[in-house]
């Protein structure tokens, strides 16, 4: 059997290095970077996803960033869907294929496959939407748990978004999420890959997203959302209520000061960060270094690239 193309992913929290230590990688392996982030795909939303900049993305081919404008559909499937094409081209090139983001189901769906649902059903959709503005994500949410308390500990109770899905395929299919899972094991492995979590100490860690959620109002995060919404792309948007959009909306509505915006910006994203680090927890194949250890995780890369079975 043909050996899979390779992957090195390069995965953990915001602000744990990932872009920077994705670079320097490629720079040693003659690398290209496909970009893991579910936020970062979209076009004009630069300031509040934390982008790489020109300049690294200048010197090494990056992928799969500015594909989709902020009011178009994007998931795990559509990532997918892109990703791999993508993963065989470079590949065929002799290129080191990076993988580089913090949304483990995107790299959770690239190495194993997603799983057979049923397609939307836009009414049910509708009216599971219009419960949710009602009564708020967390009472749905609560009745995910009634109904399936494994899917619901593995969804944040604010994540709408998944909340909704579950309990769409739960009225769809009869069957609950979790053993719809546990049945596809994501074992839909098309390529071998060298898993990589940033850990850094904590203490560090909030440091850093504090000062990087005080640098993206700095640096414009505010006109930034200004500009998105004068262009009428709504504050309802899944991406627009993402982390940072939707607490720079909340300023710009008067709800918060500014020093409140920032507050809540770096609470939020500090709570954000502890949900990634417990996704790829639950995942044994990571291997978790430091942003520091970069002749450890070269060492690693060159001995999977030379194996050849």
């Amino acid at each position: 059997m043909k050996d899979h193309q390779k992957v090195v992913i390069i995965a953990g929290p915001t602000a744990s290095g990932k872009s920077s230590l994705g670079v320097e990688l490629a720079k040693v392996f003659g690398g290209e970077i496909i970009n893991a982030d579910s936020m970062q795909v979209y076009r004009d939303m630069d300031v509040g996803t934390a982008k790489p900049t020109f300049e690294e993305q200048r010197d090494i081919p990056h992928h799969l960033f500015d594909v989709a404008n902020p009011d178009e559909e994007f998931n795990a499937a559509t990532f997918r869907s892109l990703a791999l094409p993508l993963v065989r081209e470079i590949c065929s090139r002799d290129k080191i294929c990076l993988v580089v983001g913090g949304t483990g189901l995107y790299i959770k769906a690239l190495l194993g496959g997603l799983l057979k649902s049923p397609p939307a059903d836009p009414e049910l959709r509708e009216s599971l939407r219009q419960e949710c503005e009602s009564h708020g994500s967390e009472k749905l949410h609560e009745k995910l748990k009634t109904l399936d308390p494994e899917s619901a500990s593995k969804i944040h109770p604010n994540d709408r978004v998944r909340i909704i899905r579950a309990l769409e395929i739960i009225h769809l299919t009869n069957r609950l999420p979790s053993e719809l899972s546990r049945e596809h094991g994501f074992r839909d492995k098309r390529l071998k890959a060298l898993k990589f979590c940033l850990m850094t100490d904590r203490e560090e860690l909030y440091n850093r997203i504090n000062h990087r959620c005080t640098e993206m109002i700095k640096a414009g995060l505010v006109n930034e959302t200004r500009d998105l919404l004068d262009r009428g792309y709504s504050p309802r948007l899944k991406s627009m209520k993402s982390i940072g959009y939707r607490h720079a909306i909340k300023h710009l509505e008067g709800t918060w000061s500014l020093s409140e915006t920032i507050r809540n910006l770096q609470g939020d994203t500090r709570k954000y960060a502890k949900r990634q680090l417990t996704w790829f927890r639950s995942d044994p194949e990571f291997n978790w270094v430091s942003p520091d250890d970069f002749h450890l995780i070269s060492m690693k890369i060159k001995r999977f690239l030379e194996k050849t079975a």
